[in-house]
């Protein structure tokens, strides 16, 4: 009986944390072989770039115009979406949005004393 529930364990932990992490990795490996020149990458530290060269595990990352990052390949984290085609809503303003100048007065500003 001790013998069947050791082994219901072991594969439940084997289900619940093995497994994710092996898709997770291999996900990540997909990712990585999939990068093309000019894809717009984040990596680990939170760098955002355009791919400017691949190389076999080195990756050349453009932060700014004519700067370029050598980085390691599988320091990039995930592909974002070209956020150009998005700046044509930023004139938009939304409804919900509150001015915080609007909405405070000197009423309720609270006072600090200074004890020292």
């Amino acid at each position: 009986m001790q013998v069947v529930i050791l082994f219901v364990m072991l594969g439940a932990l084997y289900a619940f944390m093995i497994v994710p992490q092996q898709r997770k990795m291999k996900a990540h490996q997909a990712l990585l072989r999939s990068l093309e020149e000019g894809d717009l990458v984040v990596t680990a530290s939170g760098i955002f770039g355009a791919i400017a060269e691949v190389e076999d595990e080195v990756v050349w990352l453009e932060v700014a115009p004519e700067i370029e990052l050598k980085i390691m390949k599988s320091s990039v984290t995930e592909k974002v979406e070209d956020s150009d085609d998005d700046s044509d809503d930023d004139d938009d303003e939304d409804d919900d949005a509150v001015d915080i100048d609007d909405e405070l007065d000197d009423d309720d500003l609270i006072e600090v004393e200074d004890e020292s």
